[in-house]
């Protein structure tokens, strides 16, 4: 059954991993995840970030783009364990918000049953509200459009690809296109499966 809630009346919990990407033989793994929740009603809150226990070598390339050694992982603890933290955020039928949803999904999965549905993927909504941007990665977006000010002041000392600062950059950029374009008064369900028709038809008139 689709939700639906108004946009208004929902808490948005923002998530983002960093990974160690995939290496030959073994699948990516989590070294940081970063959370936090917004709201029409209560605003930004609930910051939270973890650096996530080793489970193996952090592959060169994605050092190279969070800055993240195995050093930084000593003593972490596992995703597993931080369930508490997790469900305090997304539970309580709080709405999880992500851009390009894909991976969030893919380490969350390690908390058997979740109820984490439906996701708001901000990537798809950007797509559909702005099609004619020309560049919808969450760091290039937010710069463009005038908000990453904001994130640094929200999440101080902290850039790109920390999983604080991109989980809360996602929950900076939904409210942005919330009041930008009058969503409010939405059914939420609008907000999940947003339609992007506008933003493929110019891809292909582009090829």
């Amino acid at each position: 059954m689709k939700d639906q809630r108004k946009v208004r009346d929902v808490v948005f919990a923002g998530i983002d991993f960093e990974g160690a990407g995939a290496q030959r033989g073994r699948e990516d793994w989590p070294v940081q995840i970063g959370m936090g929740t917004w709201s029409l009603k209560d605003g930004f809150d609930n910051f939270h970030v973890s650096y996530l226990k080793r489970e193996g070598n952090v592959d060169w390339y994605a050092k190279k783009i969070h800055g993240i050694e195995e050093s930084d992982l000593e003593g972490a603890p596992s995703l597993l364990s931080l369930w508490p933290e997790v469900n305090s955020r997304l539970g309580d039928g709080a709405v999880p918000v992500a851009h390009a949803k894909g991976t969030e999904k893919k380490f969350l999965r390690v908390f058997p049953g979740n109820p984490f549905d439906p996701w708001v993927d901000t990537l798809l909504l950007s797509r559909a509200s702005m099609p004619d941007q020309p560049k919808h990665s969450l760091g290039i977006l937010c710069e463009d459009i005038g908000v990453a000010d904001k994130v640094r002041e929200l999440v101080p000392g902290r850039g790109w690809h920390d999983a604080l600062f991109d989980a809360v950059a996602s929950l900076v950029l939904l409210e942005w296109m919330v009041k930008r374009f009058g969503l409010e008064d939405l059914p939420l369900w609008a907000l999940v499966v947003p339609n992007t028709g506008a933003w493929y038809r110019l891809r292909q008139a582009a090829k």
